[in-house]
């Protein structure tokens, strides 16, 4: 999938920026999203750039495996335009949710605070999916066959709970949240018959068919037609003719000026 590949590519080209040029702090600063809403105007691009920057190897690892799995089975049932909607739409989401709630909290530090990771991302693809296949099982190691409604309730959970003063990963948990919201939204919507990726679908091009033995035909019968109004003409007189004979003759003549 490309967006594995480039999550891959930008992994290890700032993994040998840090090692030789000791450029990691610079890269968070300016590529991660902040929740400072005031940097936002400078450092409106961040709401790209952070879902291609990871932490370490298992962070990394851990969100490539998810996108992996559930990007497959995403694109088994739908389409790739709807999965990069929900791609990019959880991880916008997941920014907004992780700076709105950062800010309008008390007890957690918006200071210093950075987002990074395709964490929001991959979580709205979950979601999606599970929410439009609840009952789709996949087999994990040591727990079996697990249904994903359930296994997309046990994350929620765990990052509900991870949303407090003094969590690790405060910011992480509520990019989540946010992404999974989008995901759900997403195929509710779609259900309802409203497709938000219907904006990237091609109108076809209006394209003429001309169906020239049916003009020729066409051009025949009306020239049989001409031609019967001249013998007419030529026997009873341009007088005899009926309003819409003279009506044919003056188009006919309209035509070949």
């Amino acid at each position: 999938m490309l967006y594995l590949g480039i999550n891959v590519l930008v992994f290890f080209a700032v993994g040998i920026s840090t090692l030789f040029l000791n450029e990691r702090d610079f890269i968070d600063y300016y590529f991660a999203f902040p929740a400072d809403f005031s940097l936002l105007p400078t450092r409106f691009y961040t709401i790209v750039t952070y879902a291609f920057l990871h932490q370490d190897l298992f962070h990394i690892l851990f969100n490539m495996l998810w996108l992996y799995w559930m990007g497959n089975l995403f694109l088994d049932f739908l389409k790739p335009r709807q999965f990069q909607v929900v791609y990019w739409g959880g991880a916008l989401v997941g920014a907004l949710a992780f700076a709105l709630i950062f800010n309008l909290s008390p007890q957690l530090q918006t200071q210093g605070s950075f987002l990074m990771g395709a964490s929001a991302a991959v979580m709205a693809v979950f979601a999606a999916i599970a929410t439009l296949v609840p009952n789709y099982s996949i087999r994990l190691l040591l727990f079996g066959d697990v249904r994903l409604k359930f296994l997309l309730l046990v994350y929620i959970l765990i990052d509900m709970v991870g949303i407090r003063a003094g969590a690790a990963n405060i910011g992480g948990n509520l990019a989540h949240l946010g992404g999974a919201l989008f995901g759900f939204t997403y195929i509710k919507l779609l259900q309802n018959g409203t497709d938000l990726s219907s904006f990237l679908v091609k109108k076809p091009k209006m394209k003429v068919v001309r169906n020239e033995s049916r003009k020729r035909k066409t051009e025949a019968t009306n020239q049989e037609e001409i031609d019967a109004i001249l013998d007419k003409i030529s026997k009873t007189g341009y007088d005899q003719l009926t309003a819409k004979e003279k009506q044919i003759l003056f188009e006919a003549s309209k035509t070949n000026e």
